[in-house]
């Protein structure tokens, strides 16, 4: 056995030399491959060892009862749990007679890399066996993006000082053993077998499973074929049961000689469909994926994710670690939601079961703006699945006695799934969240035809749902009271400043979009009188102000709330859901992340510069962080307050969450938002981008720790590539017309095809604000490479000479 694994800081890739057996369950989730249909955890070929196998298929999932001590109204009934399905990565190796395994004889070397560029997992291992026999083992693993149901494997063998007789298993299983999981709920509940055999097939080189889950009801088909290049000697046969299937493959090898065998896997999924129709789905995608042949594959997948990189690239100079993480980051953003088509973006993609493999309002509010900027088309499926369970979240409000749709706060499937819990059945900003990424969506690529056939049914019902629940008070205040915003440590307030501000944008929003199309809101139910009234009540929306504090209280009344006793809470203690009793935390000044914060991250617009900074201190100083939701929050309001280097520890920490395993859960799957929150950290934070549907709006300004900042947007109908510096910002629309920007509060005209580099003003000298003890963000030491500095000089004066005469502000017009 060779050491603990080491992490090379890369530009394009995550490269893992040597394996820590104790750590599995965390590198299978960092080499996690998936398109949003399929996903494959980065178990090692061979099954064994493992910390938590897993193949997923999106909204394939089994029904579990919810229990209550006691019954109560609208209390949901039944819960929904994402299972680990037929699984075909394994691929089991016998050296004459003795099992590959890492546990036994000598891993001479460990190495596996994903190529963020190529969308492929590399695996090479030097074994010994117990006895004596040195192979070579190299893997490749893929799961396409562009053929959305087929994975495959590349696998080859290679005995190095003799001959050897090699066996190649490789194997299609389902109902496989899962270790328990216990002591933290969020993680996933287990359940045992939930597969039932309907049909197992094995001929030649192929294998077909089919089965359906005992509960839900989903058909899963699933299916192997593999292509074999060796001695002539080589021997191929096949089998299956009704939960297993295997085609094995043997011959002797000499020293240097080479056996490779190309693994492809295909998958059909249905609640509706026959099984003769998933069978043949399965196998028709399999011959597919055959023609194409591996290199095919590769190809294929080189070229989708270079249109990708093409513009959504985030160029970080300074700061490597940085570096490496946002393009991680943004690479399983995509494979969350490329191909997920009209399916759920869960919590954790299809990385792992943490969270039951549920989707929250972490899509809308973290993952849709990344997608929305740079692949627009997952983040439009994305919000066709939500138009598809309308009519669920209609079925919700209604039993809730209310107007409108209540959309789930948890689901797979579209039922709500979450036990009643007061910081989720009441948290309805979930609507919001949901219309505002359908208000985000239109603004950045002004697509008509979804507005009227996808976003204006979820506007206006959305809409409805807050005139519903809120009400104008004696003074004429519009108040939504008893809900529960963002922050999971206060429930059933009065007046969340978050929830009111988001309700109001969706009441405008919904408004305007009747306005723009009024024939197709008449057919809806709605007319311009009840427009009106959601603008009246847009108007009138109540948002607290502590006039003696100077700053908005999270919710009506929370600023008189007695502050936490952050000096006696001892680190062990984090976080406090685990340690302490919910009505202990409801009643205090404490917070388990931003959210007030978030307000004036999505609601720029409803506050002034100062109050942004005197709110932003004041929370900071209750913010335990005890949510993965937070930290890029308060990077982006550092940023925009100037507390630049605050801002960066903040980034780094919403960065490294799953890299550097800052919650000690990574191994359940990865932070898909915290992932999309180094996005957004860096380009609304430090890009300073805002965007109120009239105007982008920047403010960039970097911090002391980078030189160079950066990135690319797909807005109206343009590419536009962003570059800052410490004391200039360069805008530059590489394709489409010219369009009008708001720099530093300035606009703008940016020609087409011309750089128009502008001065960053500095940022205000202002002290540190205090976060509570113990809870501080890990510092990062900002020392700056001059060689970058060097680099990052070198490339401005190259902008400048190709944008010379385009420096200067040019005409503004509207966009």
């Amino acid at each position: 056995m060779i050491g603990k694994p080491n992490y090379l800081i890369e530009a394009w890739s995550l490269t893992e030399h040597g394996l820590d057996i104790d750590a599995l369950a965390r590198s299978e989730s960092l080499f996690v491959l998936s398109n949003g249909h399929v996903g494959l955890r980065g178990n090692l070929d061979e099954g064994d060892p493992h910390g938590l196998p897993g193949t997923y298929l999106n909204s394939v999932h089994e029904l579990r009862p919810l229990p209550y001590a006691e019954a109560g109204y609208g209390y949901p009934e039944s819960g929904q749990t994402v299972i680990n399905v037929t699984n075909g990565k394994i691929i089991r190796l016998l050296v004459d007679d003795e099992p590959f395994d890492v546990r036994y004889g000598d891993l001479l070397t460990h190495t596996r890399t994903i190529d963020f560029r190529e969308g492929v997992l590399s695996r090479e291992a030097d074994w010994v066996s117990p006895a004596g026999q040195r192979i070579r083992i190299r893997s490749q693993r893929m799961v396409s993006f562009t053929q959305r149901s087929v994975a495959a494997i590349s696998y080859e063998i290679e005995p190095v000082d003799g001959s050897a007789r090699i066996v190649i298993q490789s194997e299609l299983v389902a109902n496989e053993q899962l270790p328990m999981r216990r002591g933290d709920p969020r993680a996933a509940a287990v359940l045992e077998s939930p597969l039932v055999s309907e049909r197992h097939r094995a001929r030649g080189s192929m294998v077909e499973l089919v089965h359906c889950t005992r509960h839900s009801d989903i058909r899963v088909a699933a299916a192997m074929d593999h292509i074999f290049d060796g001695p002539r000697s080589l021997g191929v046969s096949s089998e299956s049961e009704p939960d297993a299937g295997r085609v094995t493959a043997t011959a002797v090898l000499a020293a240097g000689e080479t056996l490779r065998m190309i693994k492809f896997l295909a998958y059909g999924w249905s609640e509706q469909r026959s099984l003769p129709a998933l069978r043949d789905q399965a196998v028709a995608a399999l011959v597919a994926a055959r023609q194409t042949g591996w290199d095919g594959l590769v190809d294929e997948q080189r070229e989708y994710l270079g249109e990708f990189w093409r513009c959504a690239d985030v160029e970080v100079d300074g700061d490597a670690e940085v570096q490496q993480a946002v393009r991680f980051a943004l690479f399983h953003v995509l494979q969350a939601g490329a191909r997920a088509e009209r399916r759920a973006i869960p919590a954790k993609g299809l990385t792992g079961p943490g969270y039951d493999g549920h989707a929250f309002w972490d899509t809308e509010s973290y993952v849709l703006p990344v997608l929305t900027y740079t692949a627009p088309a997952a983040a439009a499926d994305a919000l066709r699945w939500r138009h598809s369970i309308l009519p669920m979240a209609r079925e919700r409000a209604q039993l809730l006695n209310l107007d409108g749709a209540a959309f789930p706060w948890r689901t797979i499937h579209g039922e709500e799934c979450s036990g009643y819990w007061p910081a989720g059945t009441a948290a309805y900003h979930v609507n919001a969240d949901i219309a505002d990424a359908v208000i985000r969506y239109v603004w950045v690529t002004e697509d008509t035809d979804f507005e009227v056939e996808v976003g204006l049914a979820i506007l206006i019902e959305t809409a409805r749902l807050w005139r519903s629940i809120g009400h104008h008070d004696l003074s004429g205040k519009f108040r939504i009271d008893g809900v529960t915003g963002p922050d999971e440590y206060s429930a059933l307030a009065d007046n969340n400043v978050y929830t009111n501000l988001m309700a109001q944008r969706n009441l405008i929003g919904a408004a305007d979009a009747v306005q723009r199309h009024p024939e197709r809101a008449r057919a809806l139910g709605v007319d311009a009188e009840t427009a009106a009234n959601w603008r009246d009540a847009a108007d009138d929306m109540y948002i607290p102000y502590d006039v003696h504090l100077g700053v908005h209280p999270q919710s009506e009344g929370f600023t008189h709330h007695q502050v936490w006793d952050f000096d006696s809470t001892r680190p062990e203690q984090y976080p406090l859901l685990l340690h302490f009793p919910y009505f202990d935390l409801y009643r205090k000044q404490v917070v388990k992340q931003a959210d007030l914060v978030l307000a004036m991250q999505r609601r720029s617009d409803a506050f002034t510069a100062e109050q942004k900074v005197r709110n932003f201190a004041y929370y900071e100083a209750l913010t335990v962080r005890d949510s993965s939701l937070s930290a890029c929050c308060q990077a982006v309001m550092a940023a925009e307050c100037g507390h630049l280097s605050l801002a960066h520890d903040y980034l780094r920490e919403a960065a490294f969450m799953d890299l550097k395993d800052i919650e000690h859960n990574t191994g359940d799957g990865l932070h898909v938002a915290s992932l999309a929150g180094s996005w957004i950290a860096l380009v609304e934070g430090f890009g300073g981008l805002r965007d109120t549907g009239r105007l982008l709006s920047f403010a960039p300004r970097l911090p002391e720790g980078l030189t160079r900042l950066s990135f690319g947007l797909r807005v109206r109908s343009r590419h536009l590539r962003v570059e800052v510096f410490a004391s200039s910002a360069t805008y530059t629309v590489l394709e489409g017309d010219g369009m009008t920007i708001v720099h530093h509060g300035e606009e703008v005209r940016i020609p087409p095809g011309q750089a128009c580099t502008l001065d960053v003003p500095p940022a205000p000298e202002l002290e540190r604000p205090q976060q509570p003890p113990g809870r501080e963000p890990l510092r990062f030491l900002h020392q700056v490479d001059s060689s970058e500095v060097k680099r990052a000089e070198a490339r401005r004066a190259d902008n400048a000479r190709a944008g010379a005469g385009a420096g200067d502000r040019p005409e503004q017009h509207d966009r």
